[in-house]
């Protein structure tokens, strides 16, 4: 059984970050402290707070830390604590303040966010720095004037888009960095929605983004509160270089029209200094223009991506990347392997028992694969979680069944779902949240081959409309599930 003092040691072992000092303390979450924040409380500078696999109830703040708070996944790079150590920030004490992770008093590199789920969070009221106002900003992390590291999470069931009287709008539902130059790698960021920036917001931020598969966040317009797009990653800089690298962008939406909404399912560059390299940018959606959008930016560089529609530079291509479903790995005989920048910088790491040839999870030889597995970054991330997934640019939905886009969408509050059986069979069709709550059975039960229809209001048993985001509905035939998603706006 392993004690505390071998605990601290094992940790200082394995991992090493700069500034670290020599000797540092580990406190176990709850063998030491009850939950994360007393953790935290009780940390100083250097020390790790290290958390058993649970749900927390929080929304924890970093308080300016330089720590490292970690699950278990710091002990063996096990991807399944990263699963199973869940920071819940839906039961906030202060409505206003229902981020999951608050760091907004200058953490930087040596403060650490790794191996959780982050899932709950609604955002949290804030001032911006540059005078525009009032927002709802970060479901899942809101960073203001601090330059933390963020990886090897899942960041995902997420929103901003809270904006009641005096709150101008609401944005980065997964993450909003603000003035600051995080590091944002290797993380699940998907399911997350805002009124802007629905994965990722960098106000006034620089940073970079590198090794994440950003996947089924939204950007959406509601009512007469104004929409900034950016359905994947949203950017208006400092006029410092953001760089978005390796990322797998696949599956984002950004809706909505007039001014910047609607544009960007994939990223939308502000007036920003960037440089987009070796990203899958595909099977996004949005209401004009193309998944990558560049707003009154020369000095953006989009090179050795496969971007769908393609895009102008050096490299890039526009073909079907073919990826696994969940883990969003290339495929074999992808056109994605070995098709990233040539210079070595970039190349992938070696497997040593096969000179000349990528290690797993890259593929081919070393040059660096377009995507989150490409790189000298890369790592198993592991699967995007099931309740969330949908069709990915590899998956065909199975000859035995049909599941059409549900019209109208975005919609509000009702829908209807189209879907066509080759035979005579048993039939399910449900309805879920993004975090894999079933909400509503539209089909239970057997039905006949042809083409078939349900309906679903969007209401709970008092006839209330639910709250504003995306749905996720699942038909299921025997062993084949096609799930897709819609959009309930009110």
């Amino acid at each position: 059984m392993l004690t505390h003092t071998h605990l601290s040691f094992l940790i200082a072992l394995l991992i090493v970050l700069p500034g670290t000092p020599v000797v540092a303390d580990t406190i176990n979450v709850p063998g030491d402290q009850s939950t994360i924040q007393e953790g935290i409380n009780a940390a100083v500078d250097g020390d790790t707070v290290l958390v058993a696999p649970g749900t927390y109830p929080e929304n924890i703040n970093f308080i300016g830390k330089k720590i490292f708070v970690t699950s278990h996944f710091a002990l063996n790079q096990d991807t399944s604590f990263v699963r199973t150590t869940i920071i819940d920030g839906s039961s906030p004490s202060n409505s206003d303040s229902a981020s999951c992770v608050l760091m907004i008093s200058g953490e930087d590199s040596t403060s650490v966010l790794q191996g959780f789920t982050l899932t709950g969070g609604t955002g949290t009221r804030w001032t911006d720095e540059h005078g525009a106002g009032t927002y709802f900003e970060g479901g899942g992390i809101l960073m203001t004037l601090s330059s933390p590291t963020i990886r090897n999470n899942i960041i995902t069931g997420n929103e901003a888009v809270r904006a009641p009287g005096g709150v101008t709008s609401a944005g980065g539902g997964g993450i909003r960095c603000g003035d600051g130059s995080p590091l944002i790698i290797n993380n699940i960021i998907t399911g997350n929605s805002g009124l802007y920036g629905g994965g990722i917001v960098m106000n006034y931020a620089s940073g970079i983004i590198r090794n994440n598969i950003i996947t089924n966040n939204l950007a959406y317009k509601s009512g007469l509160t104004p929409s900034f797009g950016g359905g994947g990653i949203w950017i208006l800089g400092d006029g410092t270089t953001t760089i978005v690298e390796n990322n797998v962008i696949v599956g984002n939406s950004a809706t909505g029209s007039g001014g910047q909404a609607g544009l960007g399912g994939g990223i939308l560059n502000w007036e920003t200094p960037m440089a987009a390299r070796n990203n899958i940018v595909w099977g996004n959606t949005q209401t004009t223009g193309g998944p990558i959008s560049i707003i009154n930016s020369a000095s953006t560089v989009v090179a050795y991506c496969d971007v769908e529609g393609g895009h102008e530079g050096e490299g890039n291509i526009d073909l079907e990347p073919a990826l696994e479903a969940g883990t969003y790995l290339p495929a074999d005989g992808s056109p994605c392997i070995d098709a990233g920048d040539t210079n070595a910088v970039y190349n992938d790491p070696e497997d040593p028992g096969n000179p000349g040839f990528a290690q797993y999870p890259s593929k081919g030889v070393l040059r660096n694969d377009m995507g989150a597995y490409g790189g000298p970054g890369r790592a198993l991330i592991g699967s995007v979680p099931a309740a969330i997934e949908e069709n990915t640019p590899k998956v065909k939905v199975p000859k035995a069944i049909g599941l059409g886009q549900n019209f109208p969408n975005p919609f509000n509050p009702s829908t209807t779902i189209k879907y066509e059986l080759s035979e005579n069979t048993e039939v399910k069709l449900k309805v879920y949240t993004v975090r894999g709550k079933e909400v509503s059975t539209l089909v239970d039960g057997a039905q006949g081959a042809g083409a078939h229809s349900a309906h679903w209001d969007g209401r709970d048993d008092l006839g209330r409309t639910l709250s504003s985001g995306v749905y996720l509905y699942r038909l299921q035939v025997g062993e084949n599930i096609v799930t897709r998603k819609m959009i309930l706006v009110k």
